[in-house]
């Protein structure tokens, strides 16, 4: 190429390398971008697994303040679990069915997270006037529950249910937490530092267990950029 040639192919030679430069950098943005996982709020949620009464809101959603027994007859509130990412559900000791795989899973993410102090584990009976604490004693033995690690705990049945329709959004069915209501759910909730719902996953599922897995390492590491 003589120089006439190449004084006229030079504007081009510029535009393509400016072009080229602001290419890569859009690029390397995109590959940067933080994952984060979504915060949930009724809105987001199937809506027939929200009560009415909270159906409105559409930001700011937080489990609300709780009060229960757990194993060792002593009293667990949300304070328990203030500063901790948190894996929630709800069962019944004498269950034989998605309860069995549901212990199995929950007992198998508190063995990978036992050295951990930044994760905990709560179980809400939905029995809770047959799961007395010597009950959830026994049963917390069976499934080698680690005390301050996993709280299995009991409660008034319609504060639990309560739970469950208006903070967890874990079940689909509609009651007043009387003695005639009942819930089922293989639903694993997982909670954050600020008391918000981050992600849901089948309990009884293996697949899912290594997602909720994956979840807590970006929800680390987002409260690591804090």
């Amino acid at each position: 190429m003589d120089i006439k040639s190449l004084k006229k192919s030079l504007p081009a030679i510029i535009i393509f390398i400016i072009f080229s430069a602001i290419s890569l950098v859009v690029f390397y943005q995109l590959l940067s971008v933080e994952k984060r996982l979504p915060i949930y709020s009724p809105s987001d949620v199937n809506p027939k697994l929200v009560d009415a009464s909270v159906k409105h809101i559409q930001l700011n959603h937080k489990i609300a303040d709780f009060t229960l027994i757990n194993q060792n007859g002593e009293t667990i509130t949300n304070k328990t679990y203030e500063g901790k990412i948190y894996i929630a559900d709800f069962f019944f000791t004498s269950c034989t069915t998605i309860c069995i795989a549901m212990a199995y899973n929950m007992s198998e993410l508190q063995a990978y997270y036992k050295d951990d102090t930044e994760i905990m584990f709560l179980s809400h009976s939905v029995t809770p006037a047959m799961d007395s604490v010597p009950v959830l004693r026994s049963y917390a033995n069976s499934k080698g529950v680690i005390d301050g690690k996993w709280n299995i705990t009991t409660g008034a049945k319609k504060h639990i249910y309560e739970l469950a329709r208006k903070s967890y959004f874990a079940v689909l069915d509609n009651g007043n937490g009387d003695e005639n209501d009942f819930i089922h759910t293989e639903q694993f909730v997982l909670v954050d530092k600020d008391r918000r719902i981050r992600g849901y996953y089948d309990g009884t599922d293996k697949e899912d267990m290594k997602k909720i897995m994956t979840d807590i390492v970006l929800l680390k590491e987002e409260y690591s950029r804090k």
